[in-house]
């Protein structure tokens, strides 16, 4: 099968062709465009909604057009066109899914509705580095969602944790905010944490892990962020010690999510552990969690998607749709609807 995948559930406008070889399921992307807005939303500090949805609108049949191609393919080859439904900001998404209408009434081709976090998760099933065995559990860290959740061997999908507040991408933008680090605040403060770490200095800065230790697999970072404008208001020399206070947040943030999936893992006895979500570009994360695995889930292989597929993207988006194609009907261009709080199920 052909697919074209359309993500617009925030700010990226992205389109994306992929061959799906349903026999092995193998995943070949032939073409993964993607247009940030992040220039335009850094002044206003975050996405501004209706800013988002006016350049989703200019933006994205251009973006279509180079998908096609780049991947040197006619939309008379598209077996089936796939579009985020949600969750996501609405406006953003109407731009996509009214795109969508529009080109599947023309093109006469079905359409694949697909969650979001869905498309987050199976990043990992493009080229992944090693085979995926059952059950798998998958942690979902992206700028609105922390997610623990658990896949049987047909690819069921069943979440065990979620954030109960801010979400770790969240915790990084709003921290960022305080420290006068600009917007996105995650791969600012992963920089300066870094710089701290190569000198090899420990620091004293105490931060909290809220609910490192609770009986459940939920998450909680909106502590962690008072905790750190307390100490910020504290120290009056805080701006010196700048990468020391991201190297503490970053610490607290990461020993978190580590902390809780490692546990999952354990308790649900699991084969694989996969990292998805924009967040799971962070390389500090990355190797904690693989390094985590190896020394306490000797049997356990861990997978994190090339960092190409972390951000939002519609590769993402396609291949989600290939896998769920065997058991989710299809739409026309009459039947399609957003939903910005579609839950994963």
């Amino acid at each position: 099968m052909y697919i074209i995948g359309i993500e617009t559930s925030c700010d990226e406008t992205a389109a994306s062709i992929i061959r799906s070889e349903q026999k092995n399921d193998r995943i070949l992307v032939l073409s993964n465009i993607i247009s940030s807005q992040i220039e335009i939303h850094q002044k206003y500090g975050g996405v501004v909604p209706e800013v988002a949805a006016r350049e989703h609108v200019l933006n994205i049949l251009p973006v279509i057009d180079e998908a096609l191609l780049k991947a040197k393919i006619k939309p008379n080859k598209i077996d089936l066109i796939a579009i985020t439904k949600g969750p996501g900001l609405i406006t953003s998404l109407i731009s996509g899914i009214e795109t969508v209408r529009a080109l599947a009434y023309v093109w006469e081709k079905p359409i694949i509705e697909i969650n979001h976090i869905e498309g987050h998760i199976y990043s990992n099933f493009i080229n992944p580095a090693s085979k995926i065995s059952y059950p798998a559990l998958i942690l979902t860290v992206s700028g609105g969602h922390t997610n623990l959740v658990l896949m049987n061997k047909d690819k069921k999908l069943k979440i065990i944790g979620e954030t109960l507040d801010d979400a770790a991408g969240e915790a990084y933008d709003k921290g960022a905010k305080m420290m006068g680090l600009g917007y996105p605040g995650g791969p600012v403060i992963a920089k300066l944490a870094g710089e701290y770490a190569l000198s090899g200095k420990k620091t004293d800065i105490s931060l909290p892990r809220p609910m490192l230790t609770s009986p459940n697999f939920n998450f909680s970072f909106s502590g962690l962020k008072t905790a750190l404008l307390y100490q910020l208001q504290k120290d009056k020399n805080w701006k010196k010690r700048l990468n020391e206070y991201c190297f503490a947040y970053q610490e607290a943030i990461i020993d978190i999510l580590v902390a809780k999936t490692i546990k999952a893992a354990r308790k649900f006895k699991v084969k694989t552990i996969m990292l998805s979500g924009g967040v799971s570009a962070n390389q500090a994360l990355r190797d904690k969690l693989n390094k985590s695995v190896k020394e306490g889930l000797e049997e356990v292989n861990f997978l994190a998607p090339e960092k190409i597929y972390t951000t939002d993207n519609a590769a993402m988006i396609a291949a989600a749709a290939a896998f769920k194609i065997k058991h989710r009907p299809t739409r026309t261009f009459k039947q399609l609807r957003v939903d910005p709080n579609w839950p994963l199920k």
